[in-house]
């Protein structure tokens, strides 16, 4: 049995900081990961710097949105799951009030970031909404909701090309294919810290889906993503470096996909393999960038 989480005492201002997550980089990074995959592979690796900042603050202002809507849908679940339990609006640290003001802002600021983007760019970021918003809704009743959090970061892929090109071509959806399969990965590794909360709480995740096969289907989707990349990097004639940032993530996903095979595996070790994943997805960009030179 949980205990009740103490109210936080700290500035206002801080626990908002909280709410978005921001004292927790690599839940912000990770989204503008494959962001930046997208509008480097796109413009051959010298994209127009105007457009990388639209697409680096567009990736933080919609990932803040994200986390407090996340927030707000999960206000009454959080306090009863340890890892959760203490973030702002389940420990009453903020009103709901204040979170529905703080995620109309995040997401007014994404909206003026969109109208920088031609039209197909802009109505893919229209389209995103709804399954951002919708995402926390769907442990409620969808047994895999790690697939709908997954298309919501395959957005970033399409925005972000379509940024450069103002199309989707094949290239583009195997990056969005690799993203999904990628984040269906890492978000049940993630997802494996809560299961016996989740299963308690009567909410949907990946990790209790596959139950004792989650390690070989998180192998599965990873080496789903290494063979999209690797075909994406033959059909746009990506160089030696790429190939070896690719190798390295492998090495990555793989010593990753044998570890979770562990028995008694310490509950900390699924949010360091999390955080892993945003260093192989930085190695995996500068393989990109140079790749493309």
């Amino acid at each position: 049995m949980l205990t009740t989480p103490e109210r936080d005492e700290k500035p206002v201002w801080l626990v908002i900081i909280r709410l978005l997550r921001w004292h927790k980089p690599e839940g912000r990074l990770i989204l503008m990961i494959p962001a930046l995959w997208a509008v480097f592979l796109a413009a051959a690796g010298k994209p127009p710097l105007p457009l990388v900042g639209v697409i680096v603050l567009g990736t933080l202002a919609t990932s803040a949105a994200g986390c407090v809507v996340n927030d707000l849908w999960d206000k009454d679940i959080d306090p009863e799951v340890e890892r959760t339990r203490d973030r702002p609006l389940a420990s009453r640290a903020l009103s709901v009030k204040v979170g529905i003001v703080v995620a109309i802002v995040a997401m007014a600021c994404a909206a003026v970031l969109a109208f920088y983007l031609n039209p197909l760019s802009f109505w893919l970021s229209v389209a995103a909404v709804p399954v951002i918003l919708l995402y926390p809704g769907a442990k409620r009743v969808f047994p895999i909701p790690q697939l709908v959090l997954s298309i919501a970061w395959g957005f970033a892929v399409l925005i972000s090309w379509s940024a450069v090109t103002q199309t989707i071509s094949q290239p583009t959806w195997l990056l969005w294919g690799a993203t999904v399969l990628w984040t269906l990965g890492f978000d049940t590794v993630y997802a494996m810290s809560d299961k016996e909360d989740d299963r308690r709480i009567g909410v949907n995740s990946s990790a209790l889906f596959f139950g004792n096969y989650a390690p070989v289907a998180i192998g599965i989707f990873f080496a789903g993503t290494i063979l999209l990349l690797a075909w994406l990097g033959i059909v746009i004639n990506l160089h030696l470096p790429f190939w070896i940032s690719l190798a390295l993530a492998s090495i990555g996903w793989i010593w990753q996909s044998l570890r979770l095979r562990e028995e008694n595996l310490p509950n900390p070790a699924y949010g360091e393999m999390f955080r892993q994943n945003v260093w192989i997805g930085f190695i995996l960009l500068a393989g990109m960038i140079v790749g493309c030179l």
